[in-house]
């Protein structure tokens, strides 16, 4: 069996190349790349092993945890109602969500929860992961919080609560759950393999995903003053994605299921227009409001220089010389999957793998796979 399954224009013949060597090399165990450009899906690869065994193919339907990758399609949620006039993203959070105004969170907007600077990025504690698994109950105790910042100020990345405060704003407009909008208006009609959670018809075909050993940050980047607050409110490890009671659970920062064909499928309304297949997502105006550059500086929580949009990151070329400038915008996950969405060139290129590896912002494999996808570009 060939080491790299799929199908991809030649011109991306390097990319398949590099992810064939890591997995021959035993670097990736299982992963895939995908890439839609113009609205074509011109590289839909995969390959490797389902399993830190390596007994089970990966194959062409295999999905597996994404982590913060969720979050874009929950950010892209959030700009489809407001797309469609049932939000502001300029309006008070409280306008929709009464109870949010609590504690001094009155003057919090929308866009404060897309860009993580609503001042609230994790539970008061003491908590266990356990308290996130109710997402309405979960909600209620982040506006009951104070914020442990002024809001608008300085982004301290959400991590694990991104999906619960936008996906209770998304709710309060919609009447749906954040699953079931993404269910019924994302991935369903565009035929996108993504689910938040784990549906149970879904497990035969999931890849477990293989814990990092240890964290680490990139070189010269030191935690922020809030690290140790946000990351244990609550405590996180990485196996908690083994288990039923959160693949069941509706945790729109960190838990959603999926593959690179599904993320890229989904991105892809930002990079073409905001039109997927024939179905239209997002307006123009409403992709620039992406651009909107929020915050710019060290974040509190991961103290990495970050550049926030209205829902996605922004290129910050110190940290990112891999990336180029521009109309980019991205956001990846833990153990480092990535979505890029680069509008200069109609193009959204994700990855998604079952080994995670240490680094808490992206990894070298996947830095390796965008270097070489734009020097495929750029030949």
């Amino acid at each position: 069996m060939p080491t790299v399954q799929g199908t991809y224009d030649p011109h991306f013949q390097p990319l398949i190349d590099a992810l064939a060597r890591r997995i021959d090399a035993g670097d990736e165990v299982g992963a895939s790349l995908a890439i839609v450009q113009d609205g074509r899906m011109v590289v839909d690869v995969w390959g490797g092993h389902g399993d830190a065994e390596r007994t089970t193919p990966w194959s062409e339907d295999t999905v597996t945890n994404v982590w913060s990758c969720t979050k874009t399609v929950t950010a892209l949620a959030a700009l489809i109602v407001h797309d469609r006039g049932l939000l502001d993203v300029h309006e008070k959070v409280a306008t929709y969500w009464p109870e949010f105004a609590a504690n001094g969170k009155a003057d919090v907007e929308v866009r404060h929860l897309l860009a993580h600077t609503s001042g609230v990025p994790a539970l008061d504690q003491p908590c266990a992961v356990e308290d996130l698994f109710d997402a309405e109950a979960a909600a209620a105790r982040f506006a009951a919080q104070a914020p442990w910042w002024e809001p608008g100020t300085a982004s301290g990345y959400h991590a694990i609560n991104y999906g619960h405060l936008v996906g209770e704003v998304v709710r309060r407009v919609t009447g749906q759950s954040l699953k079931e909008f993404v269910a019924t208006e994302i991935a369903g009609p565009l035929g996108a393999d993504f689910t938040i959670g784990l549906p149970l018809d879904a497990y035969d075909r999931v890849s477990p995903i293989i814990a990092p050993t240890g964290v680490e940050m990139p070189p010269g980047v030191q935690p922020g003053p809030l690290a140790m607050r946000t990351l244990g409110g609550p405590p996180l490890h990485a196996n908690v994605a083994l288990t039923d009671a959160w693949r069941s659970a509706d945790i729109g920062g960190v838990n959603g299921h999926g593959n690179a064909r599904a993320l890229a499928t989904i991105q892809s309304a930002v990079s073409n227009g905001g039109v997927v297949g024939g179905h239209k997502l997002l307006g123009e105006e409403t992709i620039d409001l992406i651009f909107d550059e929020q915050v710019s500086g060290p974040d509190l929580v991961l103290g990495a220089p970050l550049r926030w949009g209205i829902g996605y990151a922004l290129v910050d070329p110190v940290t990112q010389p891999y990336l180029p400038e521009g109309r980019l915008c991205h956001w990846g996950g833990w153990g480092g999957s990535y979505v890029i969405n680069d509008l200069d060139r109609r193009m959204t290129a994700t990855y998604v793998m079952n080994r995670m590896s240490n680094g808490l912002l992206g990894s070298h494999r996947g830095e390796g796979y965008l270097r070489t996808l734009y020097g495929c570009l750029d030949a």
